[in-house]
């Protein structure tokens, strides 16, 4: 038994529906512009409308808002970007053959089609309406029931009139008809629980755009006469009709043409309007609707306002909020697409019982690879046994190794042994290469093993010892050279007077002590060289 997205038994059928049912026509580009003199009692009774089941003015309002008010037609992008932005994949029900051959199917048939991209941004455009549907167009190819295309449905012509589900308005049956199996994707996007018509965030944030609606109205009739002098007219108490027409004709004009006459027994007198007067009232009005609309689609202001409260340490905050929000859409999206997409395609190619591919987004925050590198590599120096390397593998997306398949491996450099000295004579230099780079490329000082995973001989210990305690000796030598060079950097206005101030102290430096430690140095190590070398002789 088989149920829709609404809990609805669907019956089982043997071929797809290949009928074009939501017919485009030419009075889809109009609207009835019903956010024309919008008021309170005008959205309430739209609203109302809508929860009787006639959501066809609610829906073209939503268009409207998105149109007239670029605040939110940014923050609604911003939503629907996130998403669309991360990549996606189709994953087989288990590693059976047969699902994974029905995963490479539906991923084919997928691929296949001509803007499954822009079928996703529509899909998405649920979150600010409460659903969205797209229309399965069907067709055979090579014996089996592929998807061709997917067509966009404006989400006016849907209606839950006398209904508990969505029915689609045709040209011939205005009151809708029924939903067809298999035949439409329908996404709803649950913001809130209660019924679809009521679950868009378009209808939480439309009271704050009537608002801002307002406010912007009364800020460009303020803007209007801001600044402007108020010009105030005066006349003799004697004055006739005609003076008195005279003289309003006159400030009328110069309001408009910046010009006028009037008789020298009148008098015009330009008085300053007060600065700002009003205008704090409207910006702080308009940024209060701004950031209440951005609380509702992002859950958060502090990516899209700027003020004296906000931080970057707070935005990090609120964008883990705004992660919340991303993942719950994808998740909400991928059982859409896994339910009314992928399902149809498995269960009229492959039966009806047979397990469904996943669909899933790449919503996860990527690790830092170098650093996680780090820790596992500090982690097996310490001598930690127990990672397991199938982990290693999925955590660098990196995959295992058929059996036979030829893998990179870094150089490895054989334990230092007597044998492979084979004597000293003549052969110094060769023999201080090899000791300087098996030591520099394998050190391991945790755990005294060379990263072959060979433990060290005593001679390489002793040698490592001795360079221990040379570098412990050259401390005390460099410490007070170290502070003078500092004391030059600081004291320095660019980095070409820091170098001259470095080259000026060279001379001064005291050179003997690290000098006798380096020859000590080398001759402990040649004499251990050839101690080696002869049998520790």
């Amino acid at each position: 038994m088989i149920y829709d997205n609404f809990g609805k038994e669907i019956a089982v059928q043997k071929k797809p529906d290949d009928r074009v049912l939501a017919v485009a026509s030419v009075r889809d580009r109009f609207s009835g512009y019903p956010s024309h003199g919008l008021t309170p009692q005008k959205l309430a009774n739209i609203f109302k409308a809508a929860d009787g089941g006639d959501v066809y003015s609610q829906m073209e309002l939503f268009e409207e808002m998105e149109e007239k008010d670029t605040h939110l037609f940014s923050i609604l992008q911003t939503r629907k970007s996130a998403a669309l932005g991360l990549d996606f994949e189709i994953e087989p029900y288990s590693d059976d053959k047969k699902d994974i051959e029905i995963k490479e199917f539906v991923e084919e048939n997928i691929n296949n089609l001509p803007a499954f991209e822009e079928n996703l941004f529509d899909l998405l455009d649920a979150i600010g309406k409460g659903y969205s549907a797209l229309e399965i167009m069907w067709d055979i190819k090579d014996g089996a029931n592929i998807i061709k295309n997917l067509g966009w449905i404006h989400p006016r012509k849907f209606t839950w009139n006398n209904s508990m589900f969505p029915k689609l308005l045709t040209e011939k049956e205005i009151n809708g008809i029924d939903l067809p199996p298999f035949k439409f994707i329908f996404h709803r996007h649950r913001t809130k629980s209660g019924h679809p018509t009521r679950q868009g965030i378009l209808r939480v944030a439309s009271w704050f755009y009537l608002f801002k609606n307002y406010a912007v109205k009364d800020w460009l009739a303020f803007a209007e006469v801001f600044g402007m002098p108020l010009r105030l007219g005066k006349y003799d108490t004697g004055a006739t009709k005609e003076d008195k027409d005279a003289l309003i004709n006159a400030v009328r004009s110069l309001g408009s043409d910046a010009a006028g006459i009037i008789s020298k027994s009148t008098e015009i007198e330009f008085i300053e309007a007060a600065k700002n007067s009003g205008r704090d009232v409207y910006d702080l009005l308009v940024s209060l609707c701004n950031a209440e609309m951005s609380k509702a689609v992002l859950g958060q202001t502090l990516t899209t306002q700027q003020g004296e409260s906000g931080s970057y340490s707070l935005g990090q905050v609120h964008n883990d909020v705004r992660r919340d929000l991303l993942e719950a859409d994808c998740e909400m999206l991928a059982k859409t697409i896994r339910q009314d997409l992928i399902r149809p395609l498995v269960g009229f190619n492959f039966g009806w019982d047979a397990p469904l591919p996943w669909f899933k987004f790449h919503y996860e925050q990527q690790a830092d690879l170098q650093a996680e590198a780090g820790k596992i590599k500090t982690l097996t120096e310490a001598g930690v046994k127990t990672i397991p390397v199938r982990w290693v593998h999925e955590k660098f997306n990196i995959p295992m190794p058929e059996n036979g398949e030829e893998t990179i491996n870094p150089p490895s450099i054989p334990p230092l042994t007597k044998g492979d000295i084979g004597g000293f004579n003549g052969q110094a230099n060769k023999y201080d290469s090899y000791l300087t780079s098996h030591i520099s490329r394998s050190l391991c000082p945790v755990c005294m093993v060379n990263k072959a995973g060979a433990a060290f001989t005593p001679e390489q210990q002793a040698i490592e010892g001795l360079a221990d305690k040379s570098l412990k000796e050259a401390e005390d030598a460099f410490l007070k050279n170290e502070e003078a060079i500092l004391e030059a950097v600081e004291g320095a206005d660019s980095f070409e007077d820091a170098m001259t101030r470095i080259l000026e102290l060279y001379p001064d430096m005291n050179m003997d002590s690290l000098s006798g430690i380096l020859e000590r140095g080398t001759l402990m190590a040649g004499l251990f060289g050839k101690y080696a070398a002869q049998g520790n002789v």
